[in-house]
């Protein structure tokens, strides 16, 4: 009761905060453990309920789940690296291969896994520790857009999640979400130079370099928009486009370098495309843009037995909402312009190039930042209301995708 009492103080932001025993550090810390420890529940209950329907096995054990799926993709660059020569399906496409997957998350691994005796140590302790840093840096971010309760608030619905199992499995997702939002603290603080270093570690890790340079793009405009508003000194603006740029020549190096190894210039977009028939089937499926995001609605439509126009309809309407929401809902403006730039870039970016299916879900841990807006309430029956309903979709996240597992719709 001591300890509860000793960390009431943090989350409620009452005069009392001031004298807690811990910094805002030590607090983000132990809400971290605590929610990896009630993860790792959660996953070792799905080892429980798990059978032998499901691909991972009958009872496979923790270990097995973090280290599953995308993860085997991860060692294998770390250990064989990149095919010079695409593979080929029997029908003579390319095959689904190691491109699909950035280099620094598995070379880290592989280079901290040595002392520690296994690849899987290095990209757990990764994940692990990355998480963490994350978690300080939007608790930095959100402090410039609220209160200390709030922000607090905020960094408990990030670490207990409905994706927070990815904080200890081996994706890259973790190391991908640190850069991110260091580049998004290097914006909201002015503090441009660390960003050319950060992109190119960002592109290094996850694609998300190129809704930077959207981003940035839109920042720039919006700066210039309001300049008399707030001043824009000369040095800034070219900094913005610089760095916009900067981001564009790293969400596009990856594919650079695949087409001179590989001799083929569409490498990259091959190997993505190829993932895209174990859903359509089709095994000559191409890249345009938008196009697989309406391709992945109406199969997703058609496997329920459901009319196509559905699809339309609720792709509109799911657009529409978004947009609504990041425009007017008064919690989410409450974070801030840039925010909410970075969230309409991402969302633009992934309806420009993905094909939604089971990761889908997975794919929209970069809109982190928002729940920064579930925390602004001062209710503490909302608060709470969201934490439970947080570990509830993480518990039934893992089950379905890990537990279950036994369809291509349940892969994470």
């Amino acid at each position: 009761m001591t300890e509860v009492r000793a960390l009431a103080p943090t989350l409620d932001g009452s005069r009392n905060a001031r004298r807690r025993r811990l910094p805002a550090w030590a607090w983000i810390g132990v809400w971290y453990l605590l929610a990896r420890g009630v993860t790792t529940l959660f996953f070792a209950g799905a080892s429980l309920l798990s059978g032998p329907q499901s691909r991972l096995g009958d009872h496979p054990g923790v270990l097995r789940y973090l280290l599953a799926w995308d993860a085997v993709w991860y060692r294998r660059v770390a250990e064989h690296g990149y095919p010079a020569t695409l593979p080929l399906t029997p029908h003579g496409e390319v095959a689904a291969n190691t491109w699909a997957f950035m280099p620094l998350y598995p070379t880290l691994a592989k280079y901290l896994g040595m002392p520690l005796g296994a690849w899987g140590a290095g990209a757990l302790v990764i994940s692990l520790v990355a998480g963490y840093l994350t978690a300080l840096v939007l608790h930095r971010i959100w402090l410039m857009k609220m209160d200390e309760s709030a922000a607090m608030w905020a960094v408990v619905f990030f670490v207990s999640g409905p994706l927070a199992a990815l904080f200890q499995i081996g994706y890259a997702e973790s190391l991908g979400e640190l850069f991110l939002v260091l580049i998004l603290w290097g914006v909201l603080a002015r503090r441009y130079a660390w960003l050319y270093l950060f992109i190119p570690l960002l592109a290094a890790t996850r694609p998300l370099a190129l809704p930077i340079a959207l981003f940035l793009g839109l920042y720039g405009i919006w700066r210039v928009w309001r300049r008399r508003v707030e001043p824009l000194p000369a040095w800034e603006l070219v900094n913005v486009c610089l760095l916009a740029v900067w981001a564009f020549i790293a969400g596009m190096a990856w594919q650079v370098i695949a087409g001179v190894v590989t001799g083929s210039s569409s490498a990259y977009v091959d190997t993505e495309t190829a993932w895209r028939a174990n859903w359509t089937h089709d095994i000559r499926a191409s890249f345009a843009p938008f196009d697989g995001f309406v391709q992945g609605i109406l199969l997703g439509v058609a496997h329920l037995h459901l009319p196509a126009v559905l699809g339309y309809v609720g792709l509109a309407v799911g657009v529409l909402a978004v947009g609504a929401l990041l425009l007017f809902e008064p919690h989410v403006r409450r974070l801030g312009v840039e925010l909410r730039l970075w969230s309409a870039s991402y969302v633009l970016y992934l309806l420009a190039v993905f094909f939604p299916q089971s990761s889908l879900f997975r794919l929209l841990f970069p809109l982190s930042p928002l729940w920064g807006a579930a925390a602004v309430p001062r209710s503490r029956v909302w608060r709470i209301g969201v934490l439970v309903a947080c570990l509830v979709l993480q518990a039934l996240w893992i089950y379905d995708m890990y537990a279950l597992g036994n369809t291509k719709w349940r892969v994470p």
